[in-house]
């Protein structure tokens, strides 16, 4: 029975997700227009280098900031406000934010001069000319990383305070400043948009950095934090984080090791699979983002308040509501980008550079990903919560474990089944899958039960939804998308847009008619914020 302090942090969580969700929506599809313009602007050559070169600072964020550090701050922040008070919790901020502008300048500095052997790592298919531009931008864009990880500890901070709004729409800033900066400086540096424009993307992608941690500088102000350097980094506040970081690292380094493992592969497969797999992915981010993101990132803190008094039956109901929210949330997104992937990315991308040869490409590499979408949300959910829950290690060596899975389905699936590209898309989603089952496994194990019967009867319930739905994308297909290749792009929009609206209504009848809980949970969320308006 969900005591009366959980079913009011329950509902907190509900509202908080809602302004996530639109906050993390906004930033979305910002990111999303920033992959359109590029995709639009540069051909797949010149996109296989930026991508490649972002992507080893890109990796690092992972790994530190919005992983580590976000979970490792988080969890002790909100642990030192439950027991100790604000003024303990703020000193507590003030060391960590020394900290981390000290260590990540000099990871900064490390990776300039490392970059050709980090290059050479994860792109060891480019020929020399390609690696050579994109060892460049990776010093050019290697700051990112020291911004970001400043970014991520405002965001803690915020969030241990149930501020939650500002700091999802942080990345929003983010992706404007990489627009509008980056396309300005690459048309400065090259009218036509060629390999010199690159540079100018770069430059821009440091100054959208800078605008998501400044931001967030008066929503800091206002919950109280004041920053004074302080040094005095012997303390068991730190302590802790590090102690928790160490294991998330190690975690996350597993992750990290599995997208270079994947880059490598893809380098190897010719011009296009690594811009095919980055635009396909940066689309499931768009459900990943505004459900499974949302609603892992406002029940963290509401777990680790539970953790630090022991009330284990609020944890589990708290992760349990979690996971069938995040369920019912991103099912019908999965089936929607398996059946109208082509339909979207034709009307999305399909301008300029991007031809319908890498519509078909990106689609197929989409429908793969689609697959672990629901593995990847519930992760989100689950996993953070072992830190909070002080059990560090088991995320650690379920990564671990899967780092030998990646490299064998990618082996498989690449090249034995000659896959290619959408090999390892499946891979990818299939190890989401496998983490998720051993870390349920273990999370049940320790706090004695997740409300499994209830979970799976709520999955039961989304399955037979789902295929109404599946129903409605296989008829447009068939008689809507048929030319798609020749398509016009009024008719496109007008039948993309009315057959997700007609697939939505579908779903959304389907799982009223099945009383799911939390869909009551959502309407009675609307009805609320309706009502206030």
């Amino acid at each position: 029975m969900t005591t009366p302090s959980a079913r009011q942090q329950n509902q907190v969580s509900k509202r908080a997700a809602g302004v996530v969700g639109l906050a993390v929506a906004c930033s979305r599809v910002l990111g999303l227009v920033r992959e359109l313009v590029l995709a639009a602007l540069f051909g797949k050559y010149a996109t296989d280098i930026f991508y490649m070169a972002f992507r080893v600072p890109n990796l690092l964020r992972d790994l530190f900031a919005e992983g580590a550090l976000s979970t490792a701050f988080i969890t002790t922040f909100s642990k030192k406000i439950a027991t100790e008070g604000d003024s303990s919790a703020w000193r507590l901020a003030n060391k960590m934010a020394t900290l981390t502008t000290v260590f990540m300048s000099l990871i900064t500095l490390l990776g300039i001069v490392f970059s050709p052997q980090l290059v050479g790592l994860i792109a060891h298919g480019f020929s020399p000319e390609k690696a050579a531009t994109t060892i460049q931008l990776t010093r050019i864009m290697f700051p990112f990383i020291l911004l970001v990880s400043l970014a991520a500890l405002a965001m803690g901070m915020l969030n241990a305070k149930n501020v939650f709004g500002m700091p999802a729409m942080a990345s929003s800033f983010f992706n404007l400043g990489s627009i509008v900066a980056g396309v300005s400086l690459g048309w400065w540096m090259d009218p036509h948009f060629g390999i010199r424009s690159l540079i100018g993307l770069s430059l821009g992608t440091l100054i959208g950095g800078l605008l998501q941690l400044v931001v967030q500088f008066p929503a800091l102000w206002r919950v109280g934090f004041r920053l004074h350097f302080d040094f005095t980094w012997r303390d068991e506040g730190v302590r802790h984080i590090l102690l928790l970081m160490g294991p998330a690292v190690i975690a996350a380094s597993a992750v990290q090791v599995n997208v270079m493992v994947n880059s490598g592969f893809a380098s190897m497969l010719g011009d296009g699979p690594v811009s095919w797999l980055t635009w396909a992915f940066r689309l499931m981010q768009l459900p990943l983002g505004i459900f499974g993101v949302a609603v892992g990132t406002v029940t963290l803190p509401v777990v680790s308040r539970f953790a630090a008094v022991q009330d284990l039956s609020s944890v589990r109901s708290t992760l349990a509501h979690g996971l069938r929210l995040a369920f019912l949330l991103t099912i019908p997104c999965a089936v929607g980008l398996i059946f109208f992937a082509e339909p979207i990315i034709s009307l999305i991308f399909q301008r300029g550079h991007f031809s319908y040869e890498s519509t078909v490409q990106t689609a197929a590499a989409l429908k793969y990903y689609a697959v672990g979408l629901v593995a990847y949300s519930s992760i989100k959910v689950l996993a953070p919560a072992f830190y909070a829950l002080n059990r560090r290690n088991l995320p650690m060596f379920v990564s671990f474990f899967s780092i030998a899975t990646n490299y064998l389905l990618n082996q498989v699936f690449t090249f034995q089944l000659g896959f290619g590209h959408r090999g390892l898309a499946l891979s990818t989603s299939l190890v989401a899958v496998i983490n998720f089952a051993i870390l349920y496994f273990m999370m049940t194990r320790h706090i004695g039960g997740l409300e499994t019967r209830a979970l799976l009867k709520n999955l039961g319930k989304l399955a037979f939804a789902s295929l109404p739905l599946a129903l409605v994308c296989v008829a447009a297909n068939t008689w809507l998308f048929a030319g798609l290749a020749t398509m016009a792009f009024l008719p496109k929009i007008v039948g993309v847009l009315g057959s997700i609206a007609v697939a939505a209504a579908v779903f959304c009848g389907t799982v009223a008619l099945l009383r799911i809980e939390e869909v009551e949970d959502v309407l009675a969320m609307a009805r609320r914020k309706l009502g206030r308006r």
